[in-house]
């Protein structure tokens, strides 16, 4: 599964510190039925045994909506599960050595914070991009918020679909308007919700309006 610019509109990223009356298979279908339209299977703090039997029932859930499922880091965990792709960090597998050892057909997402890094990252094959902290964060404390003019020089730069991630939610979203991104990739602002499909049916509609300007 390839995807295109509209596969990073609502792009959800979880983290089970959410988790409450509901598992995170029922957050993230939610998710899915609200309209998100990529997954991204983030949890720092399990092992790989641990996480494939979850990642291979989020994968095929995933795959019964044709959304893309991508694993944050783990490539062995993304191989074993049959995941759509990988999403790696400026301190996790280089691209191009991971392009060879995954080969086309599987989707790599890199980070990146600044023009020399995405350029670099679509240089070595990355399918999409993850820039920020566009905004400041609780997610990732040590990360500085980029301005807005560094992200508009960073999706003025490269071809391939960006997404925005870092502190964002439904009141900043339409920020973010003019910057040139292909969506936004939320954690709290989705999986902490009451009403998970809700909030993303909200979100959605509001990524739109970003996308297309109509703010």
């Amino acid at each position: 599964m390839k995807l295109d610019n509209s596969t990073m509109r609502l792009y959800a990223v979880t983290d089970s510190a959410w988790i409450g009356r509901q598992t995170l298979y029922e957050q993230v279908e939610c998710a899915l039925r609200g309209g998100v339209t990529c997954v991204q299977l983030r949890e720092k703090h399990k092992n790989t045994a641990e996480l494939l039997d979850e990642a291979i029932k989020l994968r095929e859930l995933c795959g019964s909506y044709n959304v893309p499922f991508i694993i944050n880091d783990n490539v062995e965990l993304a191989l074993k599960s049959g995941a759509d792709g990988v999403h790696v960090g400026q301190d996790d597998m280089n691209v191009a050595e991971l392009r060879k050892l995954v080969g086309d057909n599987f989707i790599i997402g890199a980070s990146a914070h600044n023009v020399n890094e995405a350029i670099q990252a679509e240089r070595d094959g990355a399918d999409y991009l993850g820039v920020g902290a566009v905004f400041a964060t609780s997610t990732k404390s040590d990360a500085s918020p980029l301005s807005f003019d560094t992200l508009r020089a960073i999706t003025d730069i490269v071809s391939i679909p960006v997404v925005a991630i870092g502190g964002i939610n439904r009141e900043r979203i339409l920020k973010l308007t003019g910057s040139g991104v292909d969506g936004v990739a939320l954690v709290s602002a989705i999986f902490s919700a009451e009403d998970i499909e809700s909030e993303c049916r909200k979100l959605r509609e509001l990524s739109n309006r970003m996308v297309t300007g109509n703010a």
